[in-house]
């Protein structure tokens, strides 16, 4: 009977578990909400406001805004929010404690993936709601190519999470993903389109360019982004080949 009792549960539902769990802690999380939610949501609302209050023709519509804010929301979620919680879970000894644990380190990358999936299906719904009440008018036919677009930069950047929080203090982890953040989302192609003439189009190499491009075309095009999809497949590949090799739990 006790030994009945001892038996870990399988594997899958130890994954679920974790990640259920690591999903209300975030949407729990006050600080973790405002960078996850609020804050792209009032980009959303301020890029519209400015939009309307200008009367300019060359700034972008809410059919531009909206995909570029999922993207940013995307990378606040799996980059910066897992990222500072994974650096101080690690900083704590809570990392290298659930490692020895039936749930193991694979179980734990899972469960920290699944939550990633989770908090943006919110992202999602919210932010896709409050554009499509601002007359955000996507393409039906690029929902499918949408949503692979989302998986893959969620991947990509959760792994960049990963990576960074595994390898520097929970301190530098905390200042450098805010940063690398609002640079990004501010000049690194994922909010507003860019200018392919020129250097400019080698910001496309960026994940976070591409992420923009993906969710953009497809929404706007109906069509997936072939080499942004590339390329953000290429950064999800070598961010999860570089985090298995130098992450350190301790």
């Amino acid at each position: 009977m006790s030994t009945e009792l001892s038996r870990p549960a399988p594997a899958a539902q130890r994954v679920i578990a974790h990640g259920l769990y690591e999903t209300r802690n975030v949407l729990r999380n006050g600080e973790q909400l405002l960078v996850s939610l609020i804050l792209p949501l009032l980009v959303l609302l301020g890029a519209h406001r400015l939009d309307i209050a200008l009367g300019d023709s060359s700034l972008p519509s809410i059919d531009v805004i909206t995909p570029g804010v999922l993207a940013l929301a995307v990378m606040a979620s799996a980059f910066t929010g897992q990222g500072i919680a994974t650096g101080f879970e690690r900083q704590y000894g809570v990392l290298a404690y659930l490692a020895t644990t039936p749930l193991g380190p694979t179980g734990l990358i899972l469960g920290k993936a699944l939550a990633v999936l989770c908090v943006v299906i919110v992202q999602a719904v919210v932010l896709g709601g409050a554009g499509l009440v601002l007359g955000w008018s996507p393409e039906p036919t690029g929902l499918p190519w949408l949503a692979l677009a989302v998986v893959m930069g969620a991947a990509a950047f959760t792994a960049l999470g990963l990576l960074l929080a595994g390898t520097v203090r929970a301190e530098a982890t905390l200042a450098l993903t805010n940063v690398l953040w609002v640079l990004m989302g501010a000049a690194g192609g994922t909010v507003f389109p860019l200018d392919h003439d020129g250097g400019a189009a080698l910001l496309l190499l960026l994940p976070s360019a591409s992420l923009g491009e993906s969710i953009r075309t497809a929404t706007l095009e109906g069509s997936p982004a072939l080499l942004p999809l590339i390329i953000l497949a290429g950064w999800a590949a070598l961010a999860t080949l570089a985090a298995r090799r130098w992450f350190n739990w301790r």
